[in-house]
């Protein structure tokens, strides 16, 4: 089986359960996820630890689709975890998907 067929999706809430530009922390078991909402609606999730010193990314200031870690001010990205030049390194991005308005995340099954 491909690990995308053996893929285990998590619903995490509604849409309408994250205020726009804000962001809710869910539990797991390799720590917290951060899922954002930008102005647009869109949601993304990454692991809730900034790459520089591991702030508390849903802590941030989101503005299009990045996120401010507020510990230092590090811009990353949503769709991809990547802090922006001239920083270096990745927030984990989690695999989003919204199914009937609700938010679904996507974890192997050796993770959860």
């Amino acid at each position: 089986m491909s690990e995308a067929a053996a893929a285990i999706w998590f619903d995490v809430g509604t849409i309408a359960d994250i205020p726009k530009l804000g962001a809710r922390v869910v539990a797991s078991r390799e720590g917290p996820i951060a899922v954002f909402r930008t102005a647009s609606d869109r949601i993304f999730a990454l692991r809730d630890k900034c790459p520089h010193r591991g702030g508390p990314l849903s802590q941030g200031i989101v503005h299009g689709e990045h996120v401010t870690c507020p510990l230092h001010g590090w811009n990353i990205a949503l769709a991809t975890g990547q802090a922006t030049a001239p920083d270096i390194g990745c927030a984990a991005a989690i695999t989003v998907r919204i199914e009937a308005g609700r938010i679904q995340l996507r974890f192997s099954p050796s993770a959860e």
